[in-house]
C-alpha cells in the first residue's frame, strides 16, 4: 500500500508550527513527511524560511515516520555539507530518511554568489555532487575536480546504510536523464502537470522498479471561497511555468510575473476544493499511476483544519 504524507512547507510556516503540524499529522493517521529546503519564499504573504537540515533532527526526534528533503546539494550548498548532514540522520534514525535532489531554483541558490547557469550544467554539476557524496558515504577519502573542488574529504560518522537518492523532476526530460543513476523519482501532481508522461519517461529510461513519489498539491478549507482565495494568497507565484521558477532571481520578480494570475490559473496549479470526497477521488488516480507514496501540500495556511479533515475522511477511504 503507498504511504500518505504530509508535506512541511518552510518557506510559509515558521520552523515551530511546522513541528506541531507534522506530529498532528502522524497522530491523525499520515504515515510519512517531507519537507521543502529554501532560502527564501516565493512571496512575501508566503513569508518563512526556516532551515530544513537544523529543523529534520527535530522533527524526527518528535516522530517516528519516514521523512524526506528536497534539496539542491551544489549552488548555495556544498555537497560535502549536504553528505555530511545525510550521513548524521542516518546514524540517528536509520532508513527513516530519503534525500531527493535537484538542480535548483535560481530564487534560493543564485545567493551564495556564483553565476547561475544553464540548465545542461545544472545538470552535469548534480551528478557529480551525487557521486561524491555517495562514494562519502561509502567511507572513501574524495578529491575531485570539475563543476566544484573537493579535497581530502572524508566521513567517518556514517551509517551502515546507503541513503536513496531520488531525483526530483519537473520534466519527462530530467526524468528520462536520471531514471539510470536515481534511486527513485520525486515529482509534482497538480492539475495540469504532466505527470503519467514523467513517470513514463522515468520507467522507460531505467526506473521500472524504483520507487516514485508524487507531491500533490492541493488547497482544502472549510468551503470553496477560502480554499480558492487561501490558494490564490500563498501559491500565485507557484503557477509560473516551471522554466520561470527555475530563473527568476528575487521575490519581487516573482511577484511581478504572477501578479496577473487569477482563479483560472491557479485551478491549473492546485487541486481546489472543500469537498473531501473530490479530493479522494483526485488522490485514487494518483494512485492508480503505481506510486509509492503521495505527499499531500494544502497550499493555504489552513493546516490544522486540513490534517484534522484528511485523517478523519480522506486518508481512510484511500486505504479502503
Amino acid at each position: 500500500m503507498a504511504l500518505i504524507g504530509y508535506h512541511a512547507s518552510h518557506e510559509q510556516f515558521s520552523p515551530a508550527d511546522l513541528l506541531a503540524w507534522v506530529a498532528r499529522a502522524e497522530q491523525a493517521g499520515f504515515h510519512a513527511a517531507m519537507c521543502s529546503d529554501h532560502l527564501l519564499p516565493w512571496s512575501r504573504a508566503q513569508g518563512q524560511s526556516g532551515h530544513a537540515w537544523t529543523w529534520l533532527g527535530a522533527a524526527m526526534s518528535q516522530t517516528s515516520m519516514p521523512f524526506g528533503v528536497v534539496n539542491a546539494p551544489i549552488g548555495r550548498y556544498h555537497p560535502v555539507v549536504i553528505a555530511q548532514a545525510v550521513a548524521t540522520l542516518g546514524c540517528m534514525f536509520g532508513d527513516r530518511f530519503w534525500l531527493g535532489v535537484g538542480s535548483g531554483e535560481a530564487l534560493n541558490e543564485h545567493a551564495a554568489g556564483d553565476a547561475w547557469p544553464g540548465k545542461p550544467r545544472r545538470n552535469a554539476r548534480l551528478r557529480e555532487a551525487v557521486d561524491v557524496m555517495r562514494a562519502l558515504w561509502r567511507g572513501e577519502c574524495v578529491t575531485h575536480r570539475g563543476s566544484f573542488e573537493v579535497r581530502d574529504a572524508q566521513l567517518f560518522t556514517r551509517p551502515p546504510h546507503m541513503t536513496p537518492v531520488h531525483v526530483a523532476a519537473l520534466t519527462a526530460e530530467t526524468a528520462r536523464w536520471a531514471a539510470d543513476w536515481a534511486d527513485g523519482l520525486v515529482t509534482i501532481a497538480t492539475p495540469t502537470a504532466p505527470v503519467a508522461e514523467i513517470l513514463a519517461a522515468f520507467r522507460e529510461a531505467g526506473g521500472t522498479g524504483k520507487p516514485i513519489h508524487l507531491q500533490v498539491k492541493v488547497s482544502y478549507a472549510a468551503n470553496e471561497n477560502l480554499a480558492l482565495e487561501g490558494a490564490l494568497e500563498q501559491w500565485r507565484c507557484n503557477a509560473l511555468p516551471a522554466r520561470a521558477t527555475e530563473e527568476l532571481r528575487t521575490i519581487e520578480d516573482f511577484e511581478r510575473v504572477a501578479r496577473d494570475i487569477g482563479p483560472r490559473e491557479i485551478q491549473g496549479a492546485v487541486h481546489i476544493s472543500a469537498d473531501p470526497e473530490i479530493h479522494v477521488a483526485t488522490l485514487q488516480r494518483y494512485l492508480a499511476m503505481k506510486v509509492d507514496s503521495l505527499y499531500l501540500h494544502n497550499v493555504n495556511r489552513q493546516q490544522a483544519g486540513f490534517i484534522d479533515v484528511f485523517g478523519r475522511h480522506v486518508l481512510p477511504a484511500l486505504r479502503r
